[in-house]
């Protein structure tokens, strides 16, 4: 695998040459403002990936993902080069001190208690840092993008204000104020006056952010997987009014409500998503003595399971997924009749039902029979490896 580095370089020359003369017509006529959309899409879309990743989906798409916010990044980088303003090197230098500088605990000889001193040594960092290149100390609030989703932007507002000590000792404080809002709120719908109204909900929003970040849990992650659940509930709806020929308008709430249900129902019969702990990617190597024929049976495995196929030297076929690499190299015919199995954990028991299709209707020869079950089935490939694709424990 090469070093980021070197990969890093090799993403700067392609977009070097991608807007020199005789490269691409639409990267060259690109600038600040026309990438401006495409920064924020690609951004929300790491943002999807890492909502299935939490949801026990596959981490391949989640890289590729950062890949194309990265290529932004590079982009944006290769603009200012060639207006001699700063490069991609000076981006990553930047970085680099701001983070060496901001953590004296790790890279100097301060010492640390807890993450409260190291959010609160952080607060007066940056505001000596703002104080250097402004020549005042600004406000512990400064750096929170306009911009920012505002359920966001609240949330990092009472955090930066945190940190020199402005909030509630506990989260029976926060609540209390929450319930005060709510009856400021009611009061003001209750007097019909549209500003008092939305000067109400504004403070129950904002109450509730400040909430969110007391119990460790981001608004706007929230419910932003809140609205996830009500699209795929109502999604739900809408498919079995289809199913039960209802025209549309024409189901009555009641009717609507128990497929919301339904919905509901179904949801709590999955199984949390599992992760894998924190660490390196694992690699299994194992010798086959016909890599061509795993290659050509793994490519379609492989895509069935969300897997991806990654670079590997000559000779190998290998694919990385779930947080684990396999590679198949040259070598010996895997034992006959080995009692050895190699388990793949499957992140729900319908995933264990889809897979099982599709070997039925792809490779029934290399199904198990004897040990197949509703929990998961076995397989063998082409080297003679066993495999069980298998759900956790309920």
């Amino acid at each position: 695998m090469a070093a980021p580095g070197t990969e890093l370089e090799r993403l700067v020359e392609i977009m070097r040459r991608l807007r020199a003369e005789g490269g691409c017509p639409w990267d060259r006529e690109q600038d600040l403002r026309s990438l401006r959309p495409y920064l924020t899409e690609e951004a929300f879309e790491v943002l999807d990936e890492m909502d299935r990743v939490a949801d026990g989906g596959p981490w391949r798409p989640l890289c590729e993902e950062l890949g194309d916010l990265l290529f932004q990044i590079v982009f944006h980088a290769q603009l200012a080069a060639e207006l001699g303003e700063f490069t991609m090197a000076d981006v990553c230098a930047a970085i680099s001190d701001k983070i060496t500088s901001r953590h004296p605990h790790v890279f100097g000889d301060q010492q640390v208690k807890g993450a409260e001193q190291v959010l609160a040594n952080w607060a007066q960092l940056k505001a000596e840092e703002r104080k250097k290149k402004t020549g005042r100390a600004g406000s512990v609030l400064d750096g929170v993008p306009t911009a920012a989703p505002s359920l966001l932007r609240a949330e990092r507002l009472t955090e930066k204000a945190s940190r020199i000590g402005f909030d509630w000792p506990d989260l029976a404080g926060v609540r209390g104020k929450l319930d005060e809002e709510l009856r400021e709120l009611d009061e003001a719908i209750a007097s019909g006056g549209r500003d008092a109204i939305e000067h109400e909900l504004g403070d129950v929003l904002f109450s509730l952010a400040n909430l969110a970040r007391f119990v460790k849990t981001p608004a706007e992650d929230a419910l932003r997987m809140a609205t996830r659940r009500f699209t795929t509930r109502f999604q739900h709806i809408e498919a079995k009014l289809n199913e039960e020929q209802v025209p549309f308008g024409g189901a009555t709430l009641e009717h609507m409500e128990r497929h919301w249900q339904g919905a509901k129902a179904v949801e709590k019969a999955l199984p949390p998503p599992s992760h894998p702990p924190r660490a390196s990617v694992a690699t299994l190597r194992l010798a086959v003595p016909d890599v061509a024929a795993q290659r050509a049976f793994w490519d379609g495995v492989a895509s069935w399971l969300g897997w991806a196929p990654t670079r590997s030297r000559e000779g190998t076929a290998a694919y990385t997924g779930a947080g684990l690499g396999l590679v198949f190299t040259p070598g010996a015919q895997a034992p006959a009749g080995s009692p050895v199995t190699l388990t793949l954990e499957a992140p729900s028991p319908a995933a264990v039902t889809r897979l099982l299709e599709l070997f039925r209707a792809h490779h029934p020869e290399r199904l198990v029979p004897s040990v197949t079950s509703d929990a998961g089935f076995q397989f063998v490939d082409p080297a003679g490896l066993r495999w069980e694709y298998a759900a956790p424990p309920a």
